[in-house]
């Protein structure tokens, strides 16, 4: 999910940080505020309250931007996030700072492009790129090995003590055994990066409304060069781990050698 518009983005920061410096203690590790209290620090500092509180909070939540005066709060190897904790009532919470980047030692597999190209002319940036790039080359099912389609893009929900939650794309997929799957997709292009906090709430999202499938939620990111990188995550213990990364180039089919193909020959089959 792409970061909405420049406009209001200064003021949403002052915001934040009334908010946060307003409860902010030494020691504390939680502090919790709602969409009120949004609108409360808006007056405080002298700004017009926001139409959609959530708004404001989009760029710390889902991309980790915090300002000086937070940041300088944050202990060796801890980072303050984010979350929903139900419908209007969030929490900035200190955890382990976690960066999901892609791995550069990971080599790129090439995969004969078959995005049409009226399609490819007309996607209005990275994120729609990269997410007709998934759809129409079939790179869920081929990371996954799960025969995967799309069920719905950009789709927004309530969840219970979530509250709203946004997922790029939810797929649905069977196995060769006939056992059912959903994948929320997180696709992120330009400095975009993935973020813990959405993984876990796609994680929450897919619980409440797909509670008979096995949920594989998947990162997706563009690299240098149009490389994409794709991302599986678990969640154990309730902290969400890596299971995997492949890396995918879309070419011209000509491009796929001779060479290319015994080395692919090579790789095991699941991918690990």
């Amino acid at each position: 999910m792409s970061e909405r518009g420049g406009r209001g983005k200064g003021v949403y920061r002052r915001i934040l940080e009334h908010l946060f410096t307003a409860r902010y203690s030494e020691g504390v590790t939680e502090i919790p505020f709602t969409s009120a209290d949004i609108r409360t620090a808006a007056d405080e500092i002298g700004v017009a309250q926001p139409a959609n509180p959530p708004d404001v909070l989009y760029s710390m939540r889902y991309r980790g931007n915090t300002t000086e005066a937070i940041s300088q709060t944050e202990p060796e190897g801890k980072s303050w996030v984010i979350r929903g904790k139900g419908r209007g009532s969030y929490s900035f919470d200190l955890m382990d700072t976690l960066e999901i980047v892609p791995n550069p030692l990971i080599g790129e597999t090439k995969v004969p492009d078959a995005t049409p190209g009226i399609v490819a002319m007309y996607a209005s940036d990275d994120e729609q790129a990269l997410l007709v790039g998934l759809r129409y080359n079939r790179l869920i099912d081929i990371f996954t090995g799960i025969t995967c389609y799309s069920l719905q893009n950009h789709l927004r929900a309530q969840v219970e003590r979530v509250g709203q939650v946004e997922t790029d794309e939810i797929y649905v997929g069977v196995d060769r055994r006939g056992t059912h799957y959903v994948l929320p997709v997180q696709a992120k292009g330009g400095t975009d990066r993935q973020n813990v906090v959405q993984i876990e709430q796609d994680f929450a999202l897919c619980a409440e409304r797909f509670p008979t499938l096995i949920c594989k939620a998947i990162g997706a990111q563009f690299m240098a060069n149009d490389i994409i990188a794709l991302f599986e995550f678990e969640r154990s213990d309730g902290v969400v781990a890596l299971v995997r990364e492949k890396h995918y180039r879309l070419v011209p089919p000509d491009e796929v050698t001779e060479e290319d193909l015994r080395r692919y020959k090579q790789h095991p089959l699941n991918g690990d």
